[in-house]
């Protein structure tokens, strides 16, 4: 089946190929017989000039006088060519065109176009037949002129795309045998190097997991870090913003420099983003430490979840813990928060639910709508808490964790972005709360974005 549909893609694409470059041919071909429409304009405009002249220098009156049997004579010498242009001349108050040997000539789609105001025309194959010319499409330039007596006189200079045409054709066949032979050749040098790439695309898959798994625990690091930088930010929110500075500066270098799509560029990339959310966090907690309000935006709650869950799972994985995300309700609010910063807090609560398990045991997080506000509940089956630990466990360096396990900052640090977010956290041991005889419910619950416009407004 997937060989199926990347045949049909390929040929789609080819089909698609050809029709692009088709109609840019046939807009190039029109393009063309414009330019050539206007050359015959210009030429049509000089045989009137010469006309005019010829007529006020030898004071022509009629139609059948001499001088404009010599007016008409002389466009012919200048203008006509024997089978491809042919020129006619409209005499003043005429109903029908004079050729340069002054017979009278029959040109409809002319005399319309004359009196629509155009400067040219195309004729159709069977009017340029009847004007001596080769059945081809033709096209007429048009140009006025007065003379001396305020007479008007039109000339009509009328010359065969034949040549155009031609190679407007010659163009598309050789677009057609060209964009067949290259779809050839891509058909045959891309089966050849499929067994390659399958090989291939399994070595990089591969790497990519390790790549993916080590990209995950180094993000977990960093997070755990800023998470005790940041009850520090207002000494050393200036020191960070220096080095990082750099960092993106460098980064934001190199990444014209690499291939688009490479292993390098997207690994740049990665460097940018990460840079760009420390930044974020840091100027968060700043914003915290000094009081200030938190950047708010609407963000969809099972968006917040999804992004957490995906920080942590590894870290989950490696304690042989079960990370469960429950499905939450349809159709929840937005919610009015710093996605970074309230990122941070559903972190850190998920990374002290998995440190509270054993090997084997369960976590799950989930969403509800309650009135006006939407609740986070992360649920653990580990070792529970006790009510001194309740009464603590957001105190600056409380922890109960073993030395060197916790910096007792991460829960202090949630607690105030959750305070700033008009939110609450709550811990009660999972036995009070009818769910089960151990572990602990850490709740979390935040405004709507309905009830957060009604507290800006009141």
């Amino acid at each position: 089946m997937k060989r199926t549909r990347l045949v049909l893609a390929m040929v789609s694409a080819v089909a698609a190929v050809i029709a692009v470059a088709a109609w840019d041919e046939r807009r190039e071909a029109q393009a063309a017989l414009d330019d050539f429409a206007r050359e015959q304009t210009a030429v049509a405009r000089s045989g009137s000039a010469v006309l005019v002249a010829r007529v006020d220098g030898a004071g022509c009156t009629e139609r059948t006088s001499q001088c404009l049997a010599d007016a008409l004579r002389a466009i012919h010498e200048s203008v006509e060519q024997p089978g491809t242009v042919v020129a006619l001349v409209g005499p003043p108050g005429g109903v029908s065109f004079l050729d340069t040997h002054g017979r009278e000539m029959g040109a409809p789609a002319v005399e319309k176009a004359l009196h629509a105001g155009q400067s040219w025309v195309s004729l159709t194959r069977e009017e340029a037949a009847a004007l001596g010319l080769p059945r081809r499409t033709a096209l007429a330039g048009i140009a006025r002129g007065v003379d001396s007596a305020s007479r008007a006189w039109s000339v009509v200079v009328v010359a065969t795309a034949q040549r155009v045409r031609d190679r407007e054709s010659r163009a598309m066949w050789r677009l057609l045998l060209g964009t067949a032979l290259a779809s050839l050749l891509v058909g045959t040098f891309g089966g050849l190097a499929l067994r390659e790439q399958r090989r291939e695309l399994e070595l990089q898959r591969t790497v990519a997991v390790a790549e993916a798994v080590h990209a995950r625990d180094r993000r977990l690091v960093e997070a755990d870090k800023l998470a005790t930088l940041g009850a520090l930010a207002t000494g050393v929110a200036h020191e960070v913003s220096t080095p990082l500075g750099v960092i993106v500066g460098r980064a934001e270098q190199l990444l014209p420099r690499m291939e688009p799509g490479s292993r390098s560029r997207n690994a740049v990339s990665a460097i940018l983003e990460q840079a760009e959310r420390i930044s974020r966090i840091v100027r968060g907690f700043l914003t915290l430490a000094r009081g200030g309000t938190a950047s708010l935006s609407h963000v969809a709650p099972a968006a917040l979840a999804r992004s957490a869950v995906e920080l942590v799972e590894h870290r989950f994985a490696q304690a042989n813990v079960a990370l469960v995300l429950n499905r939450p309700e349809p159709q929840l609010p937005m919610v009015a928060c710093d996605p970074a910063l309230f990122e941070q807090v559903l972190v850190n609560l998920l990374l002290n639910a998995c440190d509270a398990c054993s090997p084997g045991g369960r976590v799950e997080l989930g969403i509800e709508e309650r009135g006006d506000r939407v609740a986070f509940m992360v649920d653990d089956d580990g070792v529970g808490i006790s009510p001194e630990a309740v009464e603590r466990c957001l105190e600056p360096l409380f922890t109960t964790k073993a030395p060197g396990k916790g910096t007792g900052l991460g829960l202090t640090i949630a607690s105030e972005i959750v305070k700033h977010h008009h939110g609450t956290l709550t811990f009660q041991p999972r036995s009070e709360a009818g769910l089960g005889p151990r572990g602990t419910r850490v709740r979390v619950e935040i405004a709507t974005v309905a009830r957060e416009r009604r507290d800006a407004t009141g």
